[in-house]
């Protein structure tokens, strides 16, 4: 990937304006494509890595991948988002389908809840489509050949970060999160599921693949004309935890499922109307997507222009960006753990009707097992967890698959 500077013409009608932001535009072997089908410029592609060449260096951490906050008015240089050759799905593992779930994954820690994640996804849940892991650099060799031993399809992109970012030092998870919007750039498919890899599905949601979206806009300076943009769930606001980096309107008061909670039976099928928490904001965990050029050159845009004032990366971004836009989904397609707690969101918390739980927060299911993989914590959806976890394990056994350690 490359990037365009302002003052460049993208179509007949629009050019960029003199900011600070830039475009986005993919390079392969044998042609460019950019957020509009019409491209003028004078541009210098940089080299590809050689086969030798090693590696560019990628931010590490123990737990996630934490760089360090970006230097100011220091743009991203085209090398750094460049596609290295050979950079596409492995050979043993096509994909005959557009329309697919994808996962980011940027370390070593979150694989084991990816491989669970693909296990409770098509084996559990029998989904017709299939799963696309989506890596950075910082995923090492080791990873990407344990996701080639499952057949599980993965693809390089870019490390997404503004050039001039929020300090995320307090919860450096989110340095990550930009990565996730890479989902509305995968324009070869028809409709893309995003899905945090500390998620479990437990019934089949396929029926996500062809919810009906509104046609993305076909050119960059126009808004999106309608409200179904691309589709969520809704953040719980509550709080639980009391975090002092939160916002502090991000109370019980403002969260749009506490609106529900004298209709429970309802919940389970029917979103809060977005209108109801004045936030309106979105959880990213799951986000329903049609990929498309122009919406993804506007989200970069967008984040150029205002990631400092993000507190919560590519989710404050989408909810930002598509105020009263996107559609909201019931809760069961993005089950917050923590609206099971007591006191939270348990009056429309159903076990029999939830269709894929979200473990945000620490800690983690996988932080709660012995050396033996048993559960050892307190929380009965992180056994859950475990225990689809294991099952996945003996299903590899039975199928040779080598003891990787994950």
């Amino acid at each position: 990937m490359v990037w365009v500077r302002p003052g460049m013409v993208l179509d007949a009608h629009v050019t960029l304006s003199s900011s600070t932001w830039l475009i986005p535009i993919i390079v392969d072997n044998t042609h460019l494509t950019s957020p509009c089908p019409h491209l003028a410029f004078t541009l210098t592609t940089p080299q590809p890595l050689s086969p030798s060449a090693p590696p560019p260096a990628a931010p590490t951490s123990s737990s996630h991948t934490i760089p360090p906050p970006p230097k100011k008015n220091m743009p991203r240089t085209s090398d750094q988002f460049s596609l290295p050759p050979n950079s596409s799905m492995p050979s043993n593992t096509p994909i005959d389908s557009d329309r697919v779930w994808t996962s980011l994954i940027t370390n070593l820690n979150y694989l084991p809840a990816l491989l669970t994640l693909n296990y409770s996804l098509r084996h559990r849940a029998k989904s017709s489509y299939p799963l696309l892991a989506l890596y950075t650099d910082s995923f090492p060799e080791q990873g990407r050949s344990a996701l080639a031993r499952r057949d599980i399809p993965a693809r390089r992109i870019p490390y997404l970060l503004p050039t001039e970012s929020r300090d995320y030092s307090h919860d450096p998870r989110f340095y990550d999160c930009w990565s996730k919007l890479a989902p509305f750039s995968l324009t070869e498919f028809k409709r893309v599921v995003q899905l945090d890899a500390d998620m479990l599905v437990l019934r089949n949601m396929d029926e996500l693949m062809t919810l009906a979206l509104d046609q993305p806009p076909t050119e960059i300076g126009d808004a999106p004309s309608g409200n179904r943009v691309f589709a969520a769930g809704h953040a719980c606001v509550c709080n639980p935890l009391r975090k002092s980096h939160y916002p502090s309107d991000w109370t019980p008061q403002n969260c749009a499922f506490s609106s529900q909670h004298s209709d429970p039976e309802a919940a389970q099928t029917v979103a809060p109307d977005p209108a109801v928490g004045p936030l309106g904001f979105m959880n990213g965990g799951l986000q329903v997507v049609n990929p498309s050029n122009v919406l993804y050159a506007q989200i970069v845009a967008h984040m150029e222009a205002d990631a400092v004032n993000m507190d919560f990366a590519d989710q404050s971004l989408l909810s930002d960006l598509y105020r009263g836009r996107w559609l909201p989904l019931p809760y069961v397609y993005n089950a917050l753990k923590t609206m099971r707690w007591q006191g939270v969101h348990d009056a429309i918390w159903r076990d029999d009707e939830v269709k894929n739980v979200h473990y945000i927060l620490s800690p983690k299911p996988w932080d709660e097992m012995d050396q033996q993989g048993n559960w050892t914590g307190s929380d009965e959806t992180h056994r859950w967890w475990v225990d689809v976890n294991r099952e996945r394990k003996a299903a590899e056994r039975e199928q040779n698959i080598p003891d990787d350690g994950f």
